[in-house]
């Protein structure tokens, strides 16, 4: 796996890319003179976090012939204060689901992501205490 970063902008504007040709961008917070043309790292964390574990779920929820016909996560992360790199401590993650799904297949499939599937709960949870709740609306 490779990824390139280069500055597109001054003074913080940045663009990734990786190996297939897929970009993101990428800025600082406009408190340090960020432009707001880009994600911030660490909300691209907890991106990478919903997008991890969205897969999953949906992957499992598919093998258990679920019909999800909507699906949305938001993940809301606190921080630690006080320190140079400040990192979550807390990240609670709601799933938004739309069909003809059980509960308990729901609440199964998201315990197998984030105990055993998803690679970014797994490197987050050494920092942060990460909780869930779902919905599901027919």
């Amino acid at each position: 796996m490779k990824i390139t970063l280069k500055r597109i902008e001054e003074p913080f504007v940045l663009q990734a890319s990786n190996e297939s040709g897929n970009i993101v961008n990428i800025d600082a917070s406009t408190e340090i003179g960020g432009k707001g043309m880009g994600a911030r790292p660490m909300e691209i964390l907890l991106m990478s976090l919903a997008g991890c574990s969205g897969i999953d779920v949906l992957s499992i929820l598919k093998k258990q012939k679920q019909n999800v016909t909507n699906f949305e996560i938001e993940v809301n992360g606190e921080r630690e204060t006080g320190k140079l790199a400040n990192v979550f401590v807390d990240i609670h993650i709601h799933y938004k689901c739309k069909g003809e799904i059980l509960e308990e297949k729901l609440k199964h499939a998201i315990d197998l992501s984030l105990e055993k599937y998803c690679s970014v709960a797994k490197i987050l949870e050494k920092t942060a205490k990460i909780t869930y709740s779902f919905s599901i609306e027919k």
